[in-house]
């Protein structure tokens, strides 16, 4: 399972764990631009608690997003991915249900470009429920549009940071790190997040996230009285 997990601040104060699987299966939606891989590789890393090597990713792209950003790449990935290209936003949409009701797949990824009323709020909502129905988590990498209105349980920005530097080789890549704002959940607070990802760490340690604050703390859940929380 994934977990968010805090890591020391500069001051040396560790800020509190909370169990967030962000694996689970529902729909999360991450908004990102073009010039980086940074929504791609965060959920990607998110996913890692699903990627056991066997069973399948379905990887939808809109013809938008294919030209923009080519075809799926992702090093370190062991199960096979089934890449799907689709010429319209409806097919792409409709091939993400499709994949939705199979219970064998991982996860099923899609990237769709700019601003689309193919889709609003009921078409995501249908993709959120088919992914919770099928125990399936869906991840929606959007690019190019502005925020409307969406059923994605979790939605997330997110740009890329410097790696970290080595300990013993200065110029070796370090650790990927990213900046995530959290700008709307049901399942806890919004905030703004620094985001480090150690593939070498222990399952439960390898996705940290370090307040954007500087006090340390990692987002609590804090609902209303209908079970959600702010945009």
């Amino acid at each position: 399972m994934t977990q968010i997990v805090a890591f020391p601040d500069l001051q040396g104060n560790r800020g509190k764990t909370t169990p967030h699987d962000l694996s689970r299966p529902t729909l999360s939606e991450v908004w990102g631009n073009s010039a980086d891989g940074a929504g791609i590789g965060f959920i990607l890393a998110a996913l890692q608690g699903r990627l056991d090597g066997v069973a399948p990713i379905l990887w939808v792209q809109d013809r938008l997003s294919a030209l923009d950003t080519g075809l799926p790449y992702a090093p370190g990935v062991k199960q096979p991915i089934i890449h799907v290209r689709a010429n319209r936003v409806p097919d792409a949409l409709a091939a993400m249900e499709m994949g939705l009701g199979c219970s064998a797949l991982a996860a099923v990824v899609g990237e769709v470009w700019g601003d689309t009323n193919k889709l609003d709020f009921t078409a995501s909502k249908r993709l959120a429920m088919r992914a919770e129905a099928a125990g399936v988590p869906c991840w929606l990498m959007r690019r190019g549009g502005e925020r409307v209105l969406s059923a994605a349980r979790e939605r997330w920005a997110v740009t890329s940071q410097g790696s970290t530097t080595p300990q013993w080789n200065k110029t070796a890549p370090g650790l990927a790190q990213w900046q995530a704002e959290l700008f709307r959940s049901r399942a806890v607070k919004p905030g703004t997040w620094q985001v480090r990802h150690d593939p070498d760490a222990k399952p439960q340690d390898r996705l940290c996230f370090l307040s954007a604050s500087g006090d340390g703390s990692v987002a609590e859940t804090a609902p209303d009285h209908m079970g959600r929380t702010a945009r």
